[in-house]
């Protein structure tokens, strides 16, 4: 199923019953994160109390309530119309705005400390992604993207164009970010799960597993990765992260099944709902990672 992308032209009066343009969303979406991202730098490295949620693994911190209800005021106060899917609090309204949000994304970096997790916020109309941001507020680095392009701010610097010279490189020099496969994955596959994990590390130059799929997507946007991927995520994981790639030049195949819809690896504007992925820098090429993902996603 591919959706035809909603015909938005100029930014609205508040009294506009329209939506607002992608480009708006996007500055939206980047006042939010960076106002939020505030409190998560300042709290970095903290005391602060750790529970889990569905396994030892997936843990929770008072950080992820607060943060995604900040993000809550913030967005649908500027888009009152609009509703929200949430990592934390699942679906709450019900306009035909969408802002999908992931208020800590690498909530087991964050709580141990590790500098590399991030805010994910996307703005969808009829479960087509229009704009999205990604910032890491440790790192003080901000991708987003809308219909015109991706982006990167740096620190106090204005934001430039991201759009990496494309490679042209074999596969076994390219390098790999993900989170795959996680502790669910390998109780469920178990060597099968290693075994395939293992043939991504012999065959790729590096695998690094970095824990925040919206982040491993930006820096294949960026160019510092060549290749990420996922096979069980949510669409809060890589809404924002997949319009970002693909804004910046690069490809995001999506693989497996969910709700009754089915992706083989086809690009679609419903991408992020797929539960398994493959995000490739400008110009890269992977069938190993494809190949590997696309039967794990498909298997569960």
């Amino acid at each position: 199923m591919t959706h035809s992308r909603a015909p938005f032209t100029s930014d609205p009066a508040p009294s506009d019953p329209h939506p607002p343009t992608p480009a708006h969303l996007r500055r939206i979406a980047v006042s939010a994160a960076l106002q939020a991202g505030e409190a998560l730098a300042e709290a970095f490295r903290s005391q602060m109390e750790v529970a889990t949620k569905t396994s030892a693994h997936d843990l929770v911190t008072v950080y992820d309530e607060q943060t995604e209800q900040r993000l809550i005021k913030t967005l649908t106060a500027a888009v009152p119309d609009s509703r929200i899917t949430g990592e934390e609090g699942g679906s709450v309204g019900h306009g035909r705005l969408e802002w999908i949000i992931d208020p800590i994304d690498g909530t087991s970096n964050f709580a141990h400390g590790f500098a590399m997790f991030s805010i994910s916020i996307a703005a969808a109309l009829d479960d087509v992604v229009l704009a999205g941001v990604v910032h890491d507020p440790v790192n003080r680095l901000t991708f987003s993207a809308d219909d015109a392009g991706a982006y990167l701010a740096t620190g106090d610097s204005a934001e430039q164009p991201l759009r990496p010279t494309p490679k042209d490189l074999p596969e076994e020099h390219l390098n790999l970010v993900t989170s795959f496969p996680g502790s669910a994955m390998v109780q469920r596959r178990g060597q099968e799960a290693l075994t395939a994990f293992g043939e991504l590390v012999t065959t790729y130059s590096a695998v690094r597993r970095l824990i925040s799929g919206a982040l491993e997507l930006c820096h294949a946007a960026a160019g510092w990765a060549d290749v990420a991927c996922g096979g069980n995520t949510r669409p809060w994981d890589v809404a924002a992260g997949q319009l970002i790639l693909r804004r910046a030049g690069g490809q995001y195949l999506p693989y497996g099944a969910r709700q009754g819809r089915s992706w083989d690896g086809a690009p679609t504007e419903d991408a992020h709902l797929a539960p398994g992925y493959i995000g490739l820098g400008p110009g890269v090429q992977a069938p190993t990672a494809q190949r590997v993902i696309a039967t794990f996603a498909h298997r569960g």
